[in-house]
Order: C-alpha cells, then structure tokens, then sequence
C-alpha cells in the first residue's frame, strides 16, 4: 500500500504520540535532530517526527522498525538468557538457632512440672536434675550436682549473662537454674513450688557458668 504523508494531520501526530507512549519511550529529547519517518502500521500513514532516533533505549523496543524502519537492524543485542537464568530472590534464612536458645526452650517447654529430689525428668525435676536434663537434649552432658556444675563449667561474668547458662544460687551453689535471657531463670525450686520461671534477683545470685 502506497504512503501517504499528511505532516500537518493532528490526527495522526495524536496516533504517533500515543503510540510513542505505548513503546515506552519515556526520555526527554533535548534538542531536535534530524527527523526520522514514523509508520503508523496498517494505516498507510506516516510522519516524520524530529529526533525520536535519539529518545533513550528506544531502537531496543520490539519491533520498533516496523514504527520507524529506519531504525532497522540497529538494536542492541539483549541478553534476555540472562534474565532466564538469573536465579530467583531467595528468602533470607531464618539464623539458626544457638544452642543456649534451644536449652532454654526445653526448659521452658517443662514449666508447671512438679519438684521431685533427685528427680532428673522427664515428668518431675530438682534444680539440678532439670540442668543435666535440658543439656542432655541438645547433647550436651554435664555434671549432676548443683556444685558440681558450679564448679566445672566456664565462669561468666553476671554482666554477660547469655541464654542457656547455669546461674548458681546461695552460698555454696545449693541451688541451679538457667538463665533464659532477660533478666530471668528457669528453675525448679521446691516441693511447693512447680517448675517456673522467675526474676534473676529473686534469690541471692552466687555464680554462673557456660558448658
């Protein structure tokens, strides 16, 4: 079909600024060029439109040469496998779990079981024996006693207290529990009282050791 210029046609300067919104040609010309044809397919008009050659990224718009055949054969090659193979955004890891975190979440799991002396668990507890026993679920095995555990594990300062460690209590380390974070142990402390956890300064602090 023949061409038929009509420069002057609102009409179709109307077409070729929507079409040009179409092939997202968003950049600003700057200053006029030379100007190029721009066929608006299927009609048989055309018009000849000053510097859009120039408008950024344009000669990559699929089949810009059927709009402006002189821009033929002159797109930038695409890598579009490199926009196939570019792996997918991952969802970030959760961090894994420490291992003081886990203590004390087994130990907490027991909370509202009853004392028992000499008790280790897994139903009914002492203070020592709900220690050795939330260590032995992570696998980690530690002395019996309250003084022993006291007495083998690595000093801690009460400052740096971090979750899972043994915090000692009353003279002579009678009594154990771990430090949950936050200024709180869980312990089992007597036959009256079931398995809880409670403020740090709620018996007089001793020591606090790290397996």
């Amino acid at each position: 079909m023949g061409k038929h210029r009509q420069v002057n046609s609102n009409a179709t300067r109307n077409v070729v600024a929507a079409s040009a919104v179409a092939l997202g040609a968003t950049a600003a010309i700057a200053q006029p060029a030379q100007a190029a044809e721009v066929v608006i397919p299927d009609t048989g008009y055309s018009v000849e439109v000053a510097g859009i050659e120039n408008v950024q990224g344009i000669n990559n718009v699929p089949g810009i040469d059927q709009w402006i055949p002189s821009l033929a054969n002159q797109a930038s090659p695409v890598a579009y496998s490199a926009v196939v193979d570019a792996p997918a955004g991952e969802a970030q890891a959760a961090p894994a779990q420490s291992t003081g975190q886990a203590i004390v979440d087994v130990a907490r799991s027991k909370i509202g079981s009853p004392y028992g002396w000499g008790a280790a668990g897994p139903n009914a507890f002492d203070c020592s024996g709900l220690t050795s026993w939330a260590y032995s679920q992570v696998g980690k095995s530690i002395p019996r006693t309250s003084q022993a555990q006291a007495a083998q594990g690595t000093p801690v300062a009460y400052s740096d207290l971090q979750a899972g460690d043994i915090v000692a209590f009353y003279s002579g380390a009678s009594h154990v529990g771990i430090y949950s974070g936050h200024g709180t142990v869980i312990h089992a402390l007597n036959e009256s009282t079931p398995l809880s956890e409670s403020p740090i300064d709620y018996m007089p602090f001793y020591s606090a050791v790290r397996f």
